[in-house]
């Protein structure tokens, strides 16, 4: 009978923490490029809260009355940048603050542009639609990793699909858990039943999985790991990100097998598993493996199913019991996920559940020096 009280108490701990990562907001001070002014003076910079799960191209359109006055005539393209780097568009807003803002800024200060779009630079974004494509298909993905198929997302009626995306879009999180439980993507434990239809065949083959069957766990996981100076002392020091080239952007399923028991997995411990490359020894239980897609965050998932990061061409990062053999590390300078500086030792399954955004991955901001 004890049991019930604590699943009741861990699941409202776990409502209000989603409540406050839907509730979380950067706040902004957007400043019109000078050489789109085209009247004096110029107009006074735009305040505003940018949702940490929403995308900087949904705010376009209230920033753009705001300086509507101003603009040039002619086929707006618009972008936005922070000290000189164009920002991803299909980053969180949240992602990108605690990426970019080693000494958290309040409010950000950004320029938006309404010409000169770096097509060298971002990838192609047509607005609200390109957000919602890139969402769908990073839910999809994530399904993928979690269930081994994306068929509960690919079977949504037009209906939940478009309820769930207006959730997103406008923070409702009651209106996202009606949809979402729908699809079963949670929450992530040490095991779980596989609870399938006697009809239903196994990943990669035809015969069908047996109801009750234990599968792994499998957290969607997408690493931002920014470098920067080995010797740095107060991160307030930190030189800013000039380039894309200086972030590695990194889909990484993190899988959880309970043997012997219960298992406890710390934080430090899933990130030597995800990224033995930066430490100061590899993991040796990765020895073996295919090196994961790493890319700069300007590589978006397609919608094939087999982009870099889902199980399709690579093997998950595994907490199995075998000895990692990585050494004291001392090169990690700080780890963030959702505005939080988190410590090495907390449960990484309360930051999976807990913390993950509305397409159910895990966002982890990683500063390393180099």
């Amino acid at each position: 009978m004890a049991a019930a009280p604590r699943g009741q108490e861990a699941a409202a701990w776990s409502e209000e923490a989603a409540r406050l990562v839907w509730g979380g907001a950067v706040p902004l001070q957007v400043h019109l490029h000078d050489a789109d002014v085209t009247a004096l003076p110029p107009p006074p910079p735009f305040l505003t809260l940018g949702p940490r799960i929403g995308y900087f191209p949904l705010l376009v359109s209230t920033i753009k009355a705001h300086f509507s006055s101003s603009l040039p005539p002619g086929v707006d393209t618009v972008w936005f940048e922070y000290k000189g780097l164009p920002l991803k568009w299909y980053i969180p807003i949240g992602v990108l603050f605690d990426l970019l803002c080693a000494d958290p800024e309040r409010p950000w200060n950004l320029t938006v542009h309404f010409r000169g779009y770096p097509a060298d630079i971002l990838s192609p974004c047509e607005g609200e639609d390109s957000v919602k494509w890139n969402y769908n298909n990073s839910l999809k993905e994530a399904a993928f990793i979690i269930t081994g198929n994306s068929k509960n997302v690919m079977n949504m009626s037009q209906a939940d699909q478009l309820a769930m995306w207006e959730s997103v879009r406008k923070g409702d999180l009651d209106s996202y858990m009606n949809i979402s439980t729908k699809l079963k993507l949670g929450p992530f434990e040490e095991d779980f039943l596989v609870r399938t239809s006697l009809l239903e065949p196994r990943q990669g083959s035809d015969e069908p999985e047996s109801p009750g069957s234990v599968k792994p766990c499998r957290v969607p996981v997408r690493l931002y790991v920014r470098r920067v100076q080995q010797d740095l002392e107060y991160l307030e020091d930190a030189k800013p990100v000039s380039d894309w080239e200086s972030v590695s952007y990194i889909n990484r399923p993190f899988e959880i097998r309970k043997e012997g028991g219960r298992s406890y997995i710390a934080l430090e411990h899933a990130l030597e598993t995800l990224l033995p490359e930066f430490f100061s020894s590899k993991a040796t239980a990765r020895a073996a493996d295919p090196e994961p897609a790493a890319t700069t965050p300007d590589s978006e998932p397609d919608d094939s199913g087999t982009s870099p990061g889902t199980p399709h061409d690579e093997k998950p990062a595994s907490s199995g019991p075998q000895e990692t053999g990585v050494a004291k590390k001392t090169k990690l300078k700080l780890v963030r996920v959702q505005g939080i500086e988190l410590d090495m030792d907390i449960p990484f399954l309360w930051v999976a559940n807990n913390l993950k955004s509305p397409e159910c991955y895990l966002h982890v901001c990683v500063y390393v020096g180099a």
